[in-house]
C-alpha cells in the first residue's frame, strides 16, 4: 500500500467532529461539507492548533428576517453566530478565512480571567495569526505589529485589540460588500424565503 493510501487513516481522529455538525447542515458551512483534501492540508500546515476555535460555531438555523438584517449592518451579521458561520464559509471561498478565526480567537480571549490561561492562548493566537512564519498570518500594519510584540512581555486578555479592531475593519470594508453579492448569500436566503413560504 503506498503512503498515499495510508494518509486518510492518519487524520481519522479529527472527523471525530463531524457527527456532531453544529447547524444540521442547513448551509455550506458545516465541517461535513468540507472538501476532504483541503481539510487534510488545513491541519497538516497548522503548526499550533487553537482547540477552543470549533469548526463552527453552535448555532440554530436562522429566520429569513435575520438574514435579510445582516444586509443591513455588518455590526448585525458579526453578532449572529449563523451570519458568522455563513460570512467565514465566504471568506473560506476567498481564502481568508484566517481573518474570522482571529477575530473569534481574539473574543475568547476576552473572556478569560486566569494568567496561565490567558498566556498560553496568547502566545497560540502569536503563533497562529500574527507570526510571519504562520501559514494563517493576518494582515497587519507594522504599527500594529509594535503593539503586539510590546504587549506580548506581558500578555493579557486585551494584548490584541488593536491588531482585532483593524481585522474587522478590514472584513467590513473589505469582504462584507463582496459576501452580500456572493452565491453563497444569496442562495441562502433564497432557500429559507421559500421554505417559510412554503410552510
Amino acid at each position: 500500500m503506498s503512503r498515499h493510501e495510508t494518509s486518510p487513516a492518519t487524520v481519522q481522529p479529527a472527523s471525530n467532529h463531524r457527527p456532531n455538525a453544529c447547524c444540521f447542515c442547513w448551509c455550506c458551512c458545516c465541517s461535513c461539507s468540507w472538501n476532504e483534501d483541503r481539510e487534510r492540508a488545513w491541519r497538516a500546515s497548522r503548526e499550533t492548533k487553537l482547540e477552543t476555535i470549533p469548526n463552527c460555531e453552535a448555532c440554530s438555523k436562522p429566520t429569513p428576517e435575520e438574514v435579510r438584517g445582516w444586509a443591513q449592518s455588518f455590526e448585525k451579521l458579526m453578532k449572529s453566530p449563523a451570519g458568522r458561520n455563513v460570512f467565514r464559509e465566504f471568506l473560506r471561498t476567498e481564502y481568508s478565512e484566517e481573518n474570522m478565526l482571529f477575530w473569534l480567537a481574539c473574543e475568547e480571549l476576552k473572556t478569560e480571567c486566569n494568567k496561565h490561561t490567558i498566556d498560553e492562548k496568547a502566545r497560540m493566537i502569536y503563533e497562529d495569526y500574527i507570526s510571519i512564519l504562520s501559514p494563517k498570518e493576518v494582515s497587519l500594519d507594522s504599527r500594529v505589529r509594535e503593539v503586539i510584540n510590546r504587549k506580548m512581555q506581558e500578555p493579557s486578555s486585551h494584548t490584541f485589540d488593536d491588531a482585532q479592531l483593524q481585522i474587522y475593519t478590514l472584513m467590513h470594508r473589505d469582504s462584507y460588500p463582496r459576501f452580500l453579492n456572493s452565491a453563497i448569500y444569496k442562495s441562502l436566503l433564497h432557500s429559507l424565503s421559500r421554505s417559510s413560504s412554503e410552510s
